[in-house]
C-alpha cells in the first residue's frame, strides 16, 4: 500500500506491506532509530511517538494507521544540533542511566508539556505510567521534567 505522511515536518512517501508496524518504519525504512523497539506488546513505552499531535506507542499501530498524519520522532523534537528543553534537563538531571527508555519517556512528557503548562508531581507520574525504566528511579526523571516544564513557561 501506497503511504503519504509528514515526519519530523518532512513529507515522506512509502509503499508499504499493509502488516508493517509504525515503529518498524521509522526505523528500517526511515532510519529513526530513537524510536526505540522494548517489548512489542505496548507495555514499556520506549517506542512512543507523537501522533497528530498525541504520544501513541508506535508498536500498537500499523504505519498504514498513519497515512496522512504528522508525525513527531524524538529527532524531530529539535532543530539538529540542538537540544529541546527536555532532553537538556534529562541530561543535567541525570534523569537516565542506560537511555534505552529515555526516547519514549521524553515524547510522553513533550504530549504532558503540549496539554499542562505547570503539572505537579502527580500528573506527571501518571503521565509516565505507561513507561518502564528499569534501570533508574523515577524521581530524577520527574524532577526534569518539572524543570523542563518551568524553562519552556520562562521562555528559557
Amino acid at each position: 500500500m501506497k503511504i503519504s505522511l509528514h515526519v519530523n515536518s518532512r513529507p515522506v512517501e512509502a509503499e508499504v506491506e499493509p502488516r508493517l508496524l509504525l515503529v518498524h518504519f521509522l526505523r528500517e525504512r526511515l532510519r529513526l532509530t530513537g524510536t526505540h523497539i522494548g517489548c512489542d506488546t505496548s507495555q514499556c513505552g520506549a517506542c512512543t511517538v507523537h501522533l497528530d499531535g498525541c504520544a501513541v506507542k508506535s508498536c500498537t499501530l500499523l504505519a498504514v494507521q498513519a497515512d496522512g498524519c504528522e508525525v513527531i520522532t524524538i529527532e524531530g523534537l529539535a532543530p539538529e544540533g540542538t537540544l529541546h528543553p527536555l532532553q537538556a534537563a534529562f541530561q543535567e538531571h541525570h534523569a537516565l542511566q542506560c537511555g534505552f527508555c529515555t526516547p519514549g519517556i521524553v515524547m510522553v512528557a513533550h504530549g504532558l508539556l503540549g496539554r499542562d503548562s505547570a503539572p505537579g508531581e502527580a500528573e506527571i507520574r501518571a503521565a509516565l505510567e505507561g513507561n518502564r525504566c528499569r534501570c533508574t528511579g523515577y524521581q530524577n526523571i520527574v524532577d526534569a521534567i518539572r524543570c523542563a516544564c518551568e524553562r519552556v513557561r520562562e521562555g528559557t
